[in-house]
């Protein structure tokens, strides 16, 4: 009967973990699922399938020491499977992303307008991003969407800390000059008219 209780305690606490998790990263993974897949529906389905993995992992007796880390490389295994399965789906498919929600704009005041323009570069970046090499664009979301450290995310993607420094290093490198080409065609393409 002793024994029966501490397992019972075991369990609970291993729940009690669980849905603290489910709290604590629902949100956060559902933004990644979203970024990486650019599907709301599909990414609400992966993030649903994560936590019943990781759930049914759990009740099978094995520990988490550490959920986000674990929620996360379940979720990017998903993800990589939902990638596979999109390689027969059209590419306009895969890379269809939502414009600006067409809201009322009745007063725009400096700084509204100055946030709507940052807002504009914000979503330009990730529409860069989009286009970036996938070991760059990983650890790029991984760390400024997610908020993710170094330490976390080599653990995550099983590489050193030193190669995800590196790899985000390069990676806002490569952006930021797809920033500035674009940026320079658009100054041209003004100059012209």
């Amino acid at each position: 009967m002793v024994g029966q209780r501490k397992e019972d305690n075991i369990k609970g606490n291993h729940e009690e973990r669980f849905l603290k998790a489910f709290e604590e990263y629902n949100d956060a993974l559902f933004r990644h699922a979203f970024l990486r897949i650019s599907d709301r529906e599909r990414a609400v389905d992966v993030v649903h399938d994560t936590f019943t993995k990781v759930w049914a992992y759990v009740r099978n007796g094995h520990e988490i020491d550490q959920f986000r880390p674990f929620l996360y490389k379940v979720l990017n295994n998903l993800i990589i499977d939902e990638y596979r399965k999109a390689k027969e789906a059209s590419l306009d498919a895969i890379l269809a992303v939502e414009g600006v929600d067409e809201g009322s704009f009745d007063e725009l005041s400096e700084s509204t307008v100055e946030s709507l323009a940052a807002t504009l570069d914000g979503k330009k970046a990730f529409e860069m991003l989009h286009t970036m090499p996938d070991t760059y664009k990983e650890v790029i979301i991984l760390k400024f969407v997610d908020g993710l450290g170094p330490k976390e995310i080599a653990g995550l993607l099983e590489e050193s800390e030193n190669v995800v420094s590196v790899r985000l290093h390069r990676g806002l490198k490569v952006l930021r000059q797809m920033i500035e080409e674009a940026e320079k065609k658009a100054a041209d393409n003004v100059g012209k008219k």
